[in-house]
């Protein structure tokens, strides 16, 4: 299963992410990224990539399993 890891320390809530899937990514009180799914369903991976490729901060990784 395919898995969403976030570095809070790089997050600069620039939302990006947010905009690409926001039933995945939300801005917390803090205004960092916050996961509203972990895992998630495989037609949402070309959202998810998106928005892990729009984070100007690189906050945000997919973790995928082994082939």
């Amino acid at each position: 299963m395919t898995k969403i890891l976030v570095d809070l320390g790089k997050c600069q809530g620039y939302a990006n992410c947010v905009v690409a899937a926001p039933d995945i990514f939300d801005l917390g009180d803090t205004g960092k990224v916050e996961l509203l799914e972990a895992t998630f369903a495989d037609d949402r991976l070309g959202d998810v990539r998106e928005a892990i490729r729009s984070c100007p901060a690189a906050a945000l990784t997919l973790e995928e399993p082994a082939p």
